[in-house]
């Protein structure tokens, strides 16, 4: 089987080991954090071969990281080591049922000086799948040449691509930039996964439908809408929109990763073979999942912890 790439920066984390406002803890745990990053490791744990290219300081952090990646069996030969600019950080503060703070140190990291000669040399004969997210193009103006000359790169060798807006206004110059870059990136896409207020924003569309109706005349195959608890929304395009039950979950700890949990179970789904719906159903379980655990990706199942929640939730008659 041919590979998963993916691009982005994974960050060092720190998640706070008592609860209060990040200025007040004074106790963390070590981790890994970044939407990519977190997708990747969601995909080798279902036991699918990632590789993934990123740029990290030559410094703990850095180091560190990428021993986590080999440890997840992701593939590192992508990966580049700089000795002036630092690996990028965050530290997220603990919560109990909602969306936590998080404090990000990314500014001037080794990730925001990729450029497009860095990539030049990948090899997209072994690439089934080139994953995509929003956040590269929002870093620097080299990463976001990077990442347009990545997507042109996987479309000539018809990869499939698949991209999560996973919109960050505060990494962007403003939202009309935002909206333009990443309207435009989507236009490579052969599957988008915008969460339903992400597509309002990028589409200036109030319904779904609407929503990927913009999408598919900018020639993307597959619209996938995440909707939360309420499951998801997809559409093939020529065919009418179907809606895919969510996951009841008890008890919503942590939602951070949930939407990169729903993209391991598209693009793992594809993988697969599976129908698109039955693709969305196992990206919603895998997003319940996430959100039960606090920290970014420790949530994330192997594909036989997969199996078994979903037909215990099957046989229990819970979604």
């Amino acid at each position: 089987m041919k590979e998963v790439l993916l691009v982005g920066e994974p960050m060092g984390l720190f998640i706070a080991e008592d609860y209060g406002d990040l200025k007040e803890i004074t106790r963390f745990t070590k981790g890994i954090a970044g939407a990519e990053v977190n997708v990747g490791i969601g995909l080798a744990r279902l036991g699918l071969p990632v590789n993934y290219v990123s740029k990290l300081g030559n410094d703990p952090f850095g180091q560190y990281i990428s021993e986590c990646l080999e440890q997840e069996k992701i593939g590192t030969e992508y990966i580049l080591f700089d000795e002036l600019y630092k690996t990028g950080l965050q530290i997220k503060n603990k919560v109990k049922d909602c969306d936590p703070d998080v404090a990000y140190y990314r500014k001037g990291s080794a990730f925001s000086t990729l450029t497009k000669a860095e990539v030049d040399a990948i090899d997209f004969t072994k690439v089934e799948v080139f994953h995509m997210t929003g956040i590269p193009p929002a870093i620097s103006h080299s990463t976001r040449e990077a990442m347009f000359y990545l997507a042109e790169k996987a479309k000539a060798h018809q990869c499939l691509i698949t991209f999560d807006p996973n919109l960050r206004p505060s990494l962007w110059e403003d939202e009309g930039t935002m909206v333009q870059v990443l309207n435009e990136l989507a236009s490579f896409a052969d599957v988008i996964l915008p969460g339903i207020s992400e597509g309002k924003i990028l589409t200036g569309k109030s319904h779904p439908e609407e929503i990927a109706a913009f999408y598919h005349q900018l020639g993307v195959k597959v619209v996938v809408i995440k909707n939360g608890s309420h499951g998801a929304l997809v559409q093939e395009v020529n065919k009418s929109m179907q809606v895919v039950a969510g996951y009841k979950v008890e008890k919503v700890i942590d939602t951070v990763g949930a939407g990169d949990g729903f993209a391991v179970g598209i693009i793992s789904g594809y993988l697969d073979g599976l129908p698109l719906e039955e693709a969305a159903k196992r990206a919603n379980a895998i997003g319940s999942l996430q959100v039960q655990n606090i920290g970014d990706n420790e949530g994330l199942p192997t594909r036989d912890e997969l199996q078994a929640y979903m037909e215990e939730r099957l046989l229990s008659g819970v979604l």
